[in-house]
């Protein structure tokens, strides 16, 4: 499958200068909504072009600012959708039908099982995690989280996640603009960047764990200072 989309963005991405951001937000939308689609593809790329000024603005930090916006926008409209779909069309609906359109019974299973044990964070945290990544906003709809603690806690996830990806294509860009540099085909950028993630996913996880303990911590503090006001 990624050889395929690679294959054919590589056509796409020779439009990147005039449309690279527009193209970034209809290609994240769609990975973060139920349609099984890698963010690797889209945010890799865009990384690499963006720091050698190959973008709209031709200068690699607004290049790279108007990628991070791009994709907070094109995760978020996503996201949005899923939400809806929970919200909207309730479990029964999504577990009878969910199967035609990519949503598998196990998967929405995992992903409500770990909403219900862990609540509103789940829909941070888990959008640094691969394939539940795209339907934990389904369960945020089954149980009306709201809509601005969910916006926020997804937009988080989703910037810090699509950084991550920028800085590694940016990382590569930055490699190929030496005298000696490695020109790279669009499938090997992204072969190469995600063996690159992989290899520190470690690290990632380890953030996870601190903005969690953070999270209870603050949370619980919170609890015990309404407890005397009440």
């Amino acid at each position: 499958m990624l050889e395929t989309l690679a294959s054919h963005l590589e056509v796409i991405a020779g439009y990147a200068p005039v449309w690279g951001f527009v193209l970034i937000v209809v290609f994240m939308a769609i990975e973060s909504s139920f349609i099984p689609f890698p963010s690797e593809v889209v945010m890799i790329p865009a990384g690499f072009m963006a720091i050698r000024g190959e973008l709209t603005f031709a200068h690699a930090w607004m290049d790279m600012t108007g990628c991070v916006l791009a994709g907070l926008v094109g995760c978020l409209i996503g996201a949005y959708v899923n939400y809806w779909l929970g919200l909207k069309l309730g479990r029964p609906v999504l577990h009878k039908y969910g199967r035609y359109f990519f949503l598998k019974e196990e998967a929405l299973n995992q992903a409500e099982d770990v909403f219900r044990r862990y609540g509103d964070i789940t829909t941070f945290v888990c959008r640094l995690i691969p394939v539940i990544r795209q339907i934990i906003s389904i369960p945020a709809g089954l149980a009306q989280m709201p809509l601005g603690r969910f916006t926020f806690f997804t937009g988080l996830g989703a910037s810090i996640w699509n950084i991550i990806l920028l800085a590694v294509g940016a990382f590569f860009g930055y490699l190929s603009m030496g005298e000696d540099g490695e020109k790279m085909s669009y499938l090997e950028l992204v072969h190469q960047g995600k063996d690159l993630i992989s290899e520190h996913y470690g690290w990632i996880f380890l953030g996870l764990g601190v903005c969690i303990v953070l999270y209870i911590l603050v949370h619980r503090l919170k609890a015990r200072m309404a407890k005397p006001a009440a």
